[in-house]
């Protein structure tokens, strides 16, 4: 609880007048500062644990991109492995979002070549590496090309043949995701929702760090949060600027562990439908 509140002071409690309610409405006058942009996860709590991850595995598994943008993914990924085995890199690769036009964020407007240097660490030398972006001019990323080998969208066309292209974005999330190491833009809700997808990745195949939440992730800018997704953080304002272990850590536990748990959750499915 003592996590959840993070910096509020009160509590707004779901109760019988609440539930009997035909609507509940959040109000979103900014003037207020009541501004409802914040993830699911960290503006509801749960007094049973269980209620808590069913809630996140049901928007995990329902709230997702259509299959024709997880196939078309799954192809460019395929595609990335081969080229990466080929190079003699065991079928891995490290992914970027660098996020450029209309940002609002200046301190994110850097140069690759800043870019490079404040990230070099964290980065093998001639790995193939995928960047998800909106910057249209590729001669920007010259200082990274010149250090990894570089991949793009644009250099998958031949697996994407009849693709809605209004589903770019979203398939570049999805392609980034699967990076090995991930550099991301803080502030970027699109970068925030690459580190959850990883974070269900993370937990699916208990790779290292799973247990606490964190991954092998990371911010290119501000210097000062760098780090913020390989150590492991409470919720925490801006809640909107990243996302928080809490919202896949330990999502799957329980599942299946015994009849109760499993008949937790389908009461839960049958209210959730109305049957």
């Amino acid at each position: 609880m003592r996590e959840a509140l993070a910096h509020r002071t009160e509590l707004c409690i779901y109760d019988q007048v609440l539930q009997q309610a035909p609507v509940i409405h959040f109000t979103g006058d900014n003037a207020s500062g009541a501004r409802m942009l914040v993830h699911f996860y960290a503006l509801l709590f749960f007094e049973d644990w269980t209620h808590d991850l069913w809630s996140k595995r049901f928007i995990r598994d329902h709230v997702r991109y259509i299959d024709e943008i997880q196939c078309a993914a799954a192809r460019v990924v395929h595609e990335m492995r081969e080229k990466s085995t080929l190079a003699g890199y065991n079928g891995t690769f490290d992914s970027f979002h660098i996020r450029r036009g209309d940002f609002q964020y200046k301190e994110t407007r850097i140069e690759a070549s800043v870019i490079y240097d404040n990230t070099k660490s964290l980065l093998e030398e001639g790995y193939p590496t995928y960047i998800a972006t909106d910057e249209r001019n590729k001669a920007f990323f010259a200082p990274l090309a010149q250090h990894y080998k570089l991949f793009y969208l644009d250099d998958f066309q031949h697996v994407l043949e009849g693709f809605n292209t209004n589903y770019y974005g979203m398939l570049d999330q999805l392609i980034a995701s699967r990076g090995r190491t991930f550099i991301g833009t803080y502030y970027s809700t699109f970068t925030g929702y690459i580190h959850r997808l990883r974070g269900h990745h993370y937990q699916k195949h208990k790779l290292p760090g799973y247990e606490n939440g964190t991954l092998k992730g990371y911010y290119y800018v501000p210097q000062r949060h760098i780090h913020h997704m390989d150590q492991y953080m409470a919720i925490s304002p801006p809640m909107w600027a990243r996302e928080f272990p809490v919202g896949w850590r330990d999502i799957d536990k329980g599942i299946g562990s015994s009849n109760s748990s499993s008949r937790k959750e389908e009461g839960l499915v049958q209210e959730i439908s109305g049957s």
